[in-house]
Order: structure tokens, then C-alpha cells, then sequence
């Protein structure tokens, strides 16, 4: 099947196949165009079911779809989370031993993120939320149990998530990350007043995404060269999407053994 510009991660990454959809390949119309795989943005359902099957077919195994939550579950797919019909598993992460299971998560602004073991997969989606509180973290270590591998033993890749230059934040982001919101730079965060003197800053969602797997162990780390808000002729873009009051959809990082 045709993957269109979609990304696949530059890892060497043996016995993996994955990949990250752009906004093209799929049937969706409007502001959805053309390749929405979320069922709670208010595409028509029928699209984003024959969209989701363009992505299993891709891939070549059944993606499992997560309920994302902002938070840090892991969970480690089983036949019995793929069952067609079945409420998806509230979590923002899973993990894969099943070759014919692929992790999937969604996004459109936050950072998804795909791992690889030797023996394991998986996938995490990463918005600052997620990030601050653990989610890569407990994502590592569920792979790594399950597999008997080493941190220094997995890989990673970044996806495309909103960029420094568009994502403002406010004092609580720095906080969630333990930095102090005193009114200068600082690592991962760029002091700048909005346009009515506010304090804000711009935050570096992939080096602070970065330190945090490095932190964890994690050596062959990649990708986390595109900006979602900035190319939104490609990517969705929820920040995008919302300042011109549009819909909006959503894009998965999917990854399975082979």
C-alpha cells in the first residue's frame, strides 16, 4: 500500500515495522482531510473507519487504539483489547510482544513517541501532561520488564509535536517539570511576555522529551524534527486548527514486530 508522506522512523530498528500518518491517504473531507483517524472530533464515522483500516492495512497487523487520557497507564496489548467493537483501553501507552498487535497512539500536537526491544514494542503519546508525569518512564520500564532488555537496549523515536517557536505555556507547564517560572530562559523554556505583558514561555517539548529518555538510560534516541502547528498543510494541528476556529484531526504513530 501507497504511505503516501508518511514518516517512518531512521532507526535501525531490526524485526519492527512502523510509521507516522500525515494528514494524506485517507477519504475524510472538510477540515478533516483526508486521513482523520480520531472517532471524537466529529468526522463521520464511516471515514474514520475506512481510514483506520487503510492504517491496519499498512501495517500489516491489527493497531490497537488507545482512550488517551493525558496520563501514564501502560498497557500490554492482549486479542483481547483487539476485539472489534470493544471501548478502547483508557491509557496513553502500550506495549507489544504480539506480532499480529501493533501499538498505536494519536496525536495532533502532542509528542508520540515509538519504542523498540529486542523481542518488544511500543508507543506512548506525550503531551506535557503525560511527559511530566511519566508516562515515557513507565513506558521503558514496562518494555523492559516484559522483554528482559536493558534501557541502553531500546530505541527511540520521536514524532512530529507542536514546535518551540509556537507552543506557549504558562507558569504550571514549568512547574509540572520542576523548573522555576522566574521571568528569563532557562533549559527547554524560552521566556517571552505575550501580547498584553503576561509572563509566558515557549517550551522545547522534544529536548525536554529527550532529557527525559536520556535521564532514563535511552542512548539511540531519534527523530523530533517537525513542527505539527507550523506545517499544517501536512499535519494536524489542534493549536493550529483552534485559532481559526476549525475541525481537526488526528494522526497515529503506529509500530509493530514483524
Amino acid at each position: 500500500m501507497e504511505l503516501h508522506d508518511w514518516l517512518r522512523p531512521d532507526w535501525r530498528a531490526s524485526g519492527t515495522q512502523a510509521f507516522m500518518t500525515t494528514r494524506q491517504g485517507g477519504v475524510s473531507l472538510n477540515g478533516w482531510h483526508s486521513l482523520n483517524l480520531g472517532r471524537s472530533v466529529g468526522d463521520d464515522p464511516a471515514a474514520v473507519a475506512e481510514n483506520r483500516r487503510r492504517v491496519a492495512e499498512a501495517i500489516g497487523a491489527t493497531p490497537v487504539f488507545l482512550k488517551q487520557m493525558h496520563g501514564t497507564r501502560v498497557v500490554r496489548l492482549a486479542p483481547s483489547l483487539a476485539v472489534p467493537g470493544l471501548e478502547p483501553e483508557p491509557a496513553d501507552a502500550s506495549i507489544s510482544l504480539d506480532p499480529a498487535l501493533a501499538c498505536a497512539v494519536m496525536a495532533a500536537d502532542c509528542m508520540p513517541v515509538l519504542f523498540a526491544a529486542p523481542g518488544g514494542v511500543g508507543a506512548a503519546h506525550a503531551g506535557w501532561r503525560g511527559l511530566s508525569a511519566g508516562v515515557l518512564d513507565n513506558t521503558v520500564q514496562a518494555l523492559c520488564e516484559a522483554t528482559g532488555c536493558e534501557p541502553a537496549q531500546v530505541q527511540a523515536w520521536m514524532g512530529p509535536c507542536i514546535g518551540p517557536a509556537a507552543f506557549e505555556v504558562g507558569a504550571d507547564v514549568l512547574e509540572a517539570f520542576g523548573a522555576a517560572a522566574v521571568q528569563e530562559d532557562q533549559p527547554h523554556f524560552r521566556y517571552q511576555a505575550n501580547a498584553a505583558g503576561q509572563p509566558r514561555w515557549r517550551a522545547d517539548l522534544v529536548g525536554l522529551a529527550r532529557q527525559r529518555l536520556q535521564s532514563l538510560g535511552l542512548t539511540d534516541i531519534h527523530g523530533g524534527h517537525w513542527c505539527t502547528f507550523s506545517d499544517p498543510e501536512r499535519f494536524f494541528s489542534y493549536r493550529f486548527e483552534q485559532t481559526r476556529h476549525q475541525p481537526g484531526g488526528r494522526m497515529a504513530a503506529v509500530i509493530r514486530l514483524t
